[in-house]
């Protein structure tokens, strides 16, 4: 549950959505502002349009009247974007290798520590590979998060190879028979041609390791819609099969969690409330959209 954490979403624009539906009827006024709320909430253009145009049709052809429906409305075509199929962890094989990337400030070495605790409570065993080797505070960060958790962390001396710290973790994963690897990686630029194309080589090796990553991209939700010009870019070079969007509950904003699941199609993964180990949650389509339109 992380409804109680999305306290300044809901007071932002997006969370002033509701207020438009107390008038007395629908009109052309309640589409125009509604989408204008849409986009001050970094849903972004595009999808504040599509979306507006989807509810807007249901009521013109249903004849609804009742704000109250056309409301409802509204929050089926948003649950409707933010649904998909496709489950965290869902691939074939022992051990499971999470891939996290992401760029600097997003919180993602924090996030595997709260993302290899709440495996861990579950009965998993879990690894954690140090792939940053650019930044020996990387290093000793992950390290920290791996005695406070209670998982061991795979580490090379700074400046090593990335690409050889993934091959011996992925060795270590296996005989121990771990479920879980997590890989943790450089805070890539997403400008930045040569980190895009050692974080290539790195799964690469996984690959060759026998078992395809699961890329689970960690976004910053206070950075708005820069959020889904880095989304783009990972996925361009990787691929991401999943999003675990970070400081959800320090956010203004939170439309760009509708932006991402719309424009670029990838699901929402995990959402992290807070700075506690079990400050991290699985991501609620409808718990969202209620928290903030009610």
């Amino acid at each position: 549950m992380f409804a109680s954490h999305l306290s300044k979403v809901k007071k932002s624009w997006l969370g002033k959505i509701a207020q438009l539906f107390e008038r007395s009827g629908v009109d052309e006024h309640l589409w125009e502002e509604l989408e204008e709320l849409l986009i001050l909430a970094d849903v972004g253009v595009a999808t504040a349009g599509k979306l507006v145009e989807a509810v807007r049709g249901r009521v013109e052809r249903e004849e609804v009247k009742e704000v109250s429906r056309a409301k409802e409305m509204l929050k089926q075509e948003m649950v409707k974007l933010l649904q998909f199929d496709q489950k965290p962890f869902s691939k074939d094989g022992k051990p499971e290798v999470i891939l996290a990337v992401g760029v600097n400030g997003t919180g993602k070495t924090t996030s595997i520590g709260k993302l290899a605790h709440r495996l861990k409570s579950q009965g998993k065993e879990v690894i954690l590979a140090a792939a940053d080797t650019f930044r020996a505070a990387a290093i000793e960060q992950l390290k920290y998060w791996g005695e406070r958790v209670g998982v061991p962390v795979i580490s090379h001396k700074p400046g090593g190879d990335p690409g050889a710290v993934v091959f011996d973790a992925l060795e270590a994963a296996k005989a121990r028979r771990a479920d879980f690897l997590i890989v943790d990686t450089a805070g890539r630029l997403h400008t930045k041609f040569n980190l895009m194309e050692e974080l290539k080589k790195i799964r690469r090796v996984i690959t060759r390791g026998g078992t395809e990553p699961e890329v689970l991209l960690v976004l910053d939700a206070t950075t708005g819609q820069n959020g889904l010009t880095q989304a783009r870019y990972f996925t361009e070079a990787v691929g991401v099969d999943g999003i675990l969007l970070a400081k959800l509950d320090s956010t203004a904003k939170g439309g760009i969690v509708l932006a991402i699941c719309a424009e670029l199609k990838i699901p929402i993964w995990f959402v992290g409330t807070g700075q506690e180990l079990d400050d991290l949650a699985p991501f609620e389509p409808l718990e969202f959209v209620e928290a903030i339109i009610s």
